[in-house]
């Protein structure tokens, strides 16, 4: 009896010091597997196909798409959703690689003890009622974007640390990022900070064609993603884009082979799905290019994590722009809803033009199209358009508080002339005068308006704002209202006066907002309104006790 219980003793022992010896990752954090293939390959980036699929102890399985890491590495990258967990992992290749087929192991997922929020919070997903995003553990997260969308292909990591540290500060939480230069026939040096000079992610782009992947590209951008995510900053992943791209020389996302675009998204879900993300598969134009749906479905299948994904349209709208008669390519009478049915699709965003209009009809018209999809203005007019002109200052916060209240509950979006083609120097040339203005990207990062922006966060982000909606029946004063009932109560006050509210639930309490300063200042119930302390803009705020 006493050899049995020494036995089972060892055995149980032994068993401890294998659970303890598991390696450990914490809760949101990327666990990073390294394979080495064992076969040599032509392209290993058209020719192999790798994924893992990672069970826990309740039989829930995540599984993610690896992604080759040049030579024979390749990579998977895994981020646990809940702490105290065990997940087992086992890989899948074709062809039937010793070094990357059939490979097992085990991870435990620990506590996450840090301060980033987004880590805290967990990975993004869609609301129920499918209006905003939220995190994993259901708070919600107003999308706040800034659009510096050649990161990617021209900035440094020092100079994104300036970038980040900027926008973070101001309350920005997500970036729209071009994830590779996408014109054709773009020319100039291949390197960052240089003149007319970018980072090159393919070398047979220019012949319309995503085959020579370039892994020193994607390593460098692992370093640029990371930054962005440590000053909590989302990136916005637009894989190749369709509108007017880099500097309008002919985008290969209009001609783009459909397989080799959803082989690039599906690389891009590898390396980057298991952080936090959002998808934007289609980049400023009818939504409807080459291997949009089909990058689409394969985000479906694909992301386990079920991040959002959504379009981004072109400025035209009902109708054909002169300058797409003629142009399949640019044909755009979308109606603002391609795809609108798909269940890969959680989001639609606008973009309305460059002209300096306060155009909100398009999210409105994206506010009522079923069945329901997040809906905001995903680029407005750059500050500083067309030569140094449009959309100066307060432009920027007024049209931002316009879409949010018209139906473009998902968030706000802002842009600076500069900043987003991310131009060297002030005087660096390339760019027609209305697509730009005479700034570096560092002088236009400090233009005013992104302040205002960034004001909506300051006003906004502690409340219970998931599944937000339009409710206007509640205003007899006539004012814009955005409601979750019981729980929050916006009203938008753009000339002041006094704003009547009815049939309102729970015990709350109210307060002004300012939105050309981010300062609240007391709101006082008198005679069945809320008189705005001027005649300026004003949001009132009501939020359950």
């Amino acid at each position: 009896m006493r050899i049995l219980s020494a036995c089972l003793c060892l055995l149980l022992m032994g068993c401890n010091q294998e659970e303890a010896a598991l390696p450990t990752v914490a809760q949101n954090t990327v666990y990073e597997i390294s394979l080495t293939a064992e076969g040599n390959y032509a392209n290993p980036y058209t020719d192999v196909a790798v994924s893992a699929s990672f069970e826990n102890d309740a039989g829930e399985v995540i599984t993610r798409p690896a992604f080759w890491d040049g030579e024979k590495s390749w990579k998977i990258r895994f981020a646990g959703p809940q702490a105290g967990e065990t997940w087992r992992w086992r890989t899948t290749a074709e062809p039937a690689d010793a070094g990357l087929h059939d490979q097992e192991g085990s991870v435990v997922v620990e506590a996450y003890e840090g301060d980033n929020a987004l880590l805290r919070k967990g990975l993004l997903k869609m609301s129920a009622g499918k209006r905003n995003v939220v995190h994993a553990d259901g708070s919600t997260f107003l999308v706040v974007a800034d659009t510096p969308w050649a990161i990617p292909f021209r900035a440094t990591v020092e100079q994104v640390e300036v970038y980040a540290k900027k926008r973070q500060a101001q309350g920005f939480n997500a970036a729209l990022l071009m994830t590779l230069q996408p014109d054709m026939r773009a020319e100039g040096p291949e390197g960052r900070n240089i003149d007319q000079g970018f980072a090159r992610a393919f070398t047979d782009l220019p012949d319309g064609q995503l085959q020579q992947l370039q892994p020193g590209y994607f390593q460098y951008l692992d370093t640029l993603i990371q930054t962005l995510l440590e000053h909590e900053i989302v990136p916005v992943y637009q894989p190749v884009f369709h509108g007017f791209g880099w500097k309008g020389l002919d985008v290969l996302g209009n001609v783009i082979a459909p397989e080799q675009y959803e082989r690039y998204t599906k690389y891009l879900l590898g390396r980057y799905g298991a952080q936090p993300a959002l998808w934007l598969l289609a980049g400023d134009n009818g939504g409807r290019d080459p291997g949009v749906e089909e990058a689409g479905i394969m985000m479906e299948a694909w992301d386990s994590y079920q991040q959002p994904t959504g379009l981004h349209y072109n400025p035209c709208d009902d109708y054909l722009a002169e300058w797409a008669v003629g142009n399949d390519l640019k044909h755009c009478e979308h109606y603002n809803k391609s795809f609108q049915e798909a269940d890969w699709l959680d989001f639609q965003w606008a973009q309305t033009g460059h002209g300096q209009e306060h155009q909100y009809h398009k999210v409105e018209r994206m506010y009522d199209n079923l069945p329901t999809k997040a809906a905001a203005n995903g680029e407005p007019t750059y500050e500083g358009m067309n030569d140094g002109q449009n959309g100066l200052g307060w432009w920027q916060g007024e049209d931002a508080w316009g879409q949010l209240f018209a139906g473009g509950t998902m968030g706000v979006v802002y842009g600076a002339a500069g900043l987003w083609q991310w131009k060297v120097s002030a005087d660096e040339a390339g760019w027609t005068a209305w697509a730009t203005q005479p700034m570096s990207w560092r002088d236009a990062l400090e233009l005013e308006g992104a302040k205002y922006v960034g004001y909506v966060s300051e006003g906004l982000e502690s409340l219970p704002l998931a599944d937000m909606e339009k409710r206007p029946e509640l205003s007899p004063s006539g004012h814009q209202v955005l409601a979750v009932p019981g729980k929050a109560y916006l009203a938008y006050a753009p000339q002041g006066g006094t704003v009547e509210l009815t049939d309102l639930e729970g015990d709350l309490m109210a307060a002004w907002f300012d939105p050309r300063t981010g300062i609240f200042r007391e709101a006082t119930l008198k005679d069945g309104g809320y008189p705005a302390p001027t005649e300026d803009h004003w949001v009132l705020v009501l939020e359950a006790r």
